[in-house]
């Protein structure tokens, strides 16, 4: 009985002194996973959204300003792809990434609070879709899988009409500050690779004549 006593504080001391010692630097931080450079994994989706992923309509935000709970909200991308905050208004978000949103109240912020700290949140992302109209078999949204070229989600959209002008399809894309950025495409030139592919992005509407 003393030798399995005795083997057993032998165990016992061997663990302790065998543990990995967690420093300062190791201990694991209990701030949300974007603390302030980058977006946290949504409730919706498939996945974490990338650091350059651009706000839509509809995603739901944590927006957290340090020591100051009334400025910290919980809110959804409006329509019209702004935000409402304490003290600074509409403040566009849509077509920004969370860093770039994080970075503009922070500097919003600073007329009226000494070195703000923002983090941005993503907390949910509405299902990433990209319209196509015009001559196409099947115009209406298509969802976004991935990373999705303008090829791609015209394939999506069943391909071309007869009398489709395939050389002059324009990208409607919306920017932050709520203009509409015009890209044209022309589809033979993509197809034969002379150009770098075209990625679309969420909220975009490729208009095909």
């Amino acid at each position: 009985m003393k030798t399995i006593i005795h083997a057993a504080l032998a165990l016992t001391v061997t663990a302790a002194l065998t543990a990995p010692v967690q420093t300062q630097s190791q201990k694991p931080s209990t701030s949300s996973p974007v603390g302030t450079s980058g977006a946290a994994a949504p409730r919706s989706g498939t996945g974490a959204p990338s650091t350059d992923y651009r706000l839509v309509s509809g995603d739901k935000l944590k927006i957290e300003v340090y020591k100051d709970p009334q400025l910290s909200q919980e809110l959804q991308v409006r329509p019209d792809g702004k935000i409402t905050l304490p003290l600074l208004g509409d403040v566009p978000a849509a077509g920004r990434t969370a860093l770039e949103l994080r970075d503009e109240l922070t500097a919003s912020l600073k007329e009226y609070i000494t070195s703000p700290v923002v983090t941005v949140i993503v907390r949910e992302t509405m299902p990433q879709v990209v319209h196509v109209m015009g001559e196409v078999n099947s115009p209406g949204a298509h969802q976004i899988h991935g990373e999705m070229t303008v090829v791609q989600a015209l394939a999506a959209a069943g391909g071309f009409k007869d009398f489709a002008k395939t050389k002059d399809i324009k990208i409607q894309r919306r920017a932050y500050n709520g203009r509409i950025q015009v890209i044209k495409f022309n589809y033979k030139e993509a197809v034969q690779g002379d150009k770098p592919p075209v990625f679309v992005q969420p909220g975009d509407t490729i208009i095909v004549p």
